[in-house]
């Protein structure tokens, strides 16, 4: 039935090949629900139906792109749009969170929408590459700074904003040996790096009397309605949250082709010409995802490149991410474990995700100044507004302003064109 249903010996794998992938890609990326609950917590949300938020919308997104595209590729709640989500959108811009997740839902329905029309690729190849490399950086460069003030590092100062931290506490001790011992993992290819970091750090501070723990791990599954069908669509329709129902559709639309075609290319399921087979597929998988997400109750669910783990021992077919599904239900029961983990133990995983982020700013034309200025503009943007949506709002008004004053016309699309007057229209109306 599995070989039959998956494919295996098209795609030149094995039952076991596939179980073994599947747990390897549950590994590098479990640290989630861990990291996403303690994130939407500061919003007021109830942290134990965020957990089982986090972890039936992973279940219930990577489900369908086993099963329904078949590709090996696995789901949760996308980091960075959490940080969005709980750090910008309310904490920042004083939405209520029922809003939030309603900005989320709709975010997923257009895309749903996109992923049934034929524009979906037209709208991608709309922006420029420059500025899509420049929007990952510069969600990496948020989550740095989240981070390192989550450790203790980075504090807030009245007269120059941020300053260093009280480097002498625990907390940002254990945080800062947590960060070397998980990149040290990660170099020495160990499956599982982040989330032994996040454990180890989490037994330091409880042996060390830094942080309480009574001794339970397991449990039945809390209660998930306080977040379950709690999101105001109604409030989320108020014009002046439309940038950020684009910010959430945006990043997620363009981190989900990245990680489809990035994936899909080291497994070499790409055809010759570069395409990817069934696209639609994965595309209204990841959307679907977004959308049960927020009925749930957690941020936008999006495809994890930490897939990639999987494709390298072996992976190809939508079974390993059928076993990912599975564990993710299996995380259910570990909710004591969950809430005894501080935020200073997740902190290295939030600013190893960062390192990951900016490494495509590498890829940007830096012999082009029209293609670099607005990249950097963009990332930079985001960290110091505190808002990925203004960071794209900047980055595109300074890409088609400065395109345009140096007579390079070719480069613009209409499109591109189109956003840059929108966000212009927003800021001047703010």
């Amino acid at each position: 039935m599995l070989e039959s249903y998956f494919k295996l010996s098209t795609h030149g794998t094995s039952v076991r090949t596939e179980v073994l992938a599947g747990f390897t890609i549950f590994l590098t990326m479990a640290y989630i629900v861990f990291v996403n609950p303690q994130i939407l917590a500061t919003t007021g949300m109830d942290a134990g139906a965020v957990f089982v938020a986090t972890c039936v919308a992973a279940a219930v997104g990577t489900l369908v792109m086993g099963l329904y595209a078949n590709y090996p590729i696995a789901l949760a709640p996308g980091m960075g749009l959490n940080a969005y989500f709980a750090y910008a959108v309310v904490g920042g811009m004083g939405y209520s969170w029922q809003v939030a997740l309603g900005a989320v839902f709709l975010s997923g329905v257009a895309f749903i929408v996109l992923s049934l029309l034929p524009v979906r690729e037209a709208i991608i190849n709309a922006i420029p590459r420059s500025l899509k490399l420049a929007i990952s950086a510069g969600i990496g460069l948020f989550l740095a700074l989240i981070a390192l003030q989550n450790a203790g590092i980075v504090a807030d100062h009245p007269a120059t904003l941020v300053t260093l931290g009280d480097l002498t506490r625990p907390e940002a001790v254990l945080a800062s040996l947590g960060f070397l011992l998980l990149v040290a993992l990660a170099a020495r290819r160990v499956t599982g790096a982040v989330i032994l970091a996040i454990l180890a750090v989490t037994l330091a501070g409880v042996l060390l009397g830094v942080t309480p723990f009574d001794g339970r791990i397991v449990s039945l599954p809390p209660d998930p309605s306080p977040t379950f069908l709690q999101m105001d669509v109604t409030g989320a329709l108020h014009v002046g949250l439309v940038a950020i129902v684009f910010a959430f559709l945006f990043v997620d639309l363009f981190d989900t082709a990245g990680t489809l075609v990035g994936v899909a290319h080291r497994a070499g399921l790409l055809t010759p010409d570069g395409r990817l087979p069934r696209l639609g597929r994965a595309l209204l998988a990841d959307s679907t995802a977004t959308v049960a997400g927020a009925m749930l109750g957690t941020s936008t669910v999006t495809s994890y490149i930490e897939s990639a783990a999987g494709v390298n021992v072996g992976g190809r077919t939508g079974l390993a991410a059928f076993v990912v599904a599975l564990l993710f239900l299996a995380c259910l029961f570990l909710a004591p474990l969950a809430a005894a983990i501080p935020a200073y133990a997740t902190a290295p995983a939030l600013l190893y995700v960062a390192c990951l982020m900016t490494h495509g700013l590498a890829e940007v034309d830096w012999d082009d100044v029209t293609e670099y200025a607005p990249a950097v503009v963009t990332a930079v943007a985001m960290p110091l507004t505190f808002s990925i949506a203004h960071g794209i709002g900047f980055g595109f008004i300074a890409y088609v302003g400065i395109k345009l004053l140096s007579g390079r016309l070719a480069a613009l699309n209409p499109a591109i064109v189109i956003l840059a007057g929108l966000f212009v229209v927003k800021f001047a109306t703010a």
